[in-house]
């Protein structure tokens, strides 16, 4: 049984969920980012164990605190480890009050019908069972939309949704995350035909269950009020998705009721040279900034 103080955290405190969830494949990327290059680990194991400190880091900050951060997504291997020398799920909300989160796809497929989407998740029962035994409250996951079309947008939406069924049958809640690229040239079109999916398969959902989207910053202010109101959407959280942090707050600010859920425009100001006090300085006026256009 979920967690009601969990729940009635994500639902209605003020302040955004942190995307800390780089997986295999965008590791170097974001170590990169951070200042740590390709040639400074010899293999994945310390490639891992050097994005684990990266976030170690972000986590123990006190600029990370529950004030502005209601919840934070994790890679699998984040839940594995220890932050603190307890496992990062009971340290984010036993130490934090901040709800853990999984991020539980493998990654997409190739591009068909304009949308990528996910990989099979051949495991998803054991990740989904090991997640509840670590006290992760929700999971996520990704795939993506790359050209107006509307029978590979719902065939999206429809893979979003089954797997968020057998989610929420094993006592988590789903993040539903379709993401639009942002260059798209017919982006506001396509996002028409996300939204009319979306609610389609909302209202096929029983009363009591609930889900999140996690959705691209809109070309149209509010777009999304309709989603942010149903009655099953816990809440509506924003990816930066390829926006600078400028541009993806400015964003943000015009969508009420929408609060973000940054992974790069999180971190873009934090660097492993820095020391404690700048890094946290960095932080803080980054997760301020975030959370400020998160509240209107």
């Amino acid at each position: 049984m979920n967690n009601t103080e969990q729940l009635k955290r994500i639902r209605t405190d003020k302040g955004f969920i942190a995307a800390l969830d780089q997986s295999g494949g965008s590791t170097p990327k974001a170590l990169q980012l951070y200042g740590i290059s390709e040639d400074q680990y010899q293999d994945e194991e310390e490639m891992f164990k050097l994005i684990h400190d990266m976030r170690t880091r972000i986590i123990t900050s006190p600029s990370f605190s529950q004030s502005h951060i209601i919840g934070a997504i994790l890679f699998e291997q984040t839940m594995e480890r220890l932050v603190s020398g307890v496992p990062t799920a009971d340290y984010l909300w036993k130490t934090k009050k901040i709800v853990p989160f999984l991020k539980v796809d493998r990654g997409l497929k190739d591009l068909k019908d304009g949308v990528r989407l996910m990989k099979d998740i051949p495991d998803l029962h054991g990740t989904l069972k090991k997640a509840a035994e670590y006290g992760i409250f929700g999971t996520k996951m990704r795939s993506v939309i790359d050209e107006d079309n509307s029978l590979g947008i719902d065939k999206i939406v429809d893979q979003q949704f089954e797997f968020g069924k057998i989610i929420l049958g094993s006592g988590l809640i789903p993040i539903i995350e379709p993401e639009v690229t942002i260059t798209m040239s017919q982006k506001s079109q396509a996002e028409k035909n996300l939204k009319k999916s979306l609610i389609k398969y909302l209202n096929k959902l029983p009363p009591k269950q609930n889900v999140l989207l996690k959705l691209t910053l809109p070309e149209q202010n509010n777009f999304y009020e309709d989603l942010v109101n149903h009655p099953n959407v816990l809440r509506v959280v924003a990816l930066s998705g390829g926006y600078s942090l400028e541009e993806a707050t400015k964003r943000l600010e015009e969508n009420s009721g929408v609060v973000a859920s940054f992974s790069r425009a999180l971190t873009q100001s934090l660097f492993v040279h820095q020391t404690a006090n700048e890094f946290n300085s960095a932080l803080d006026q980054t997760i301020s900034g975030i959370a400020a256009a998160s509240g209107t």
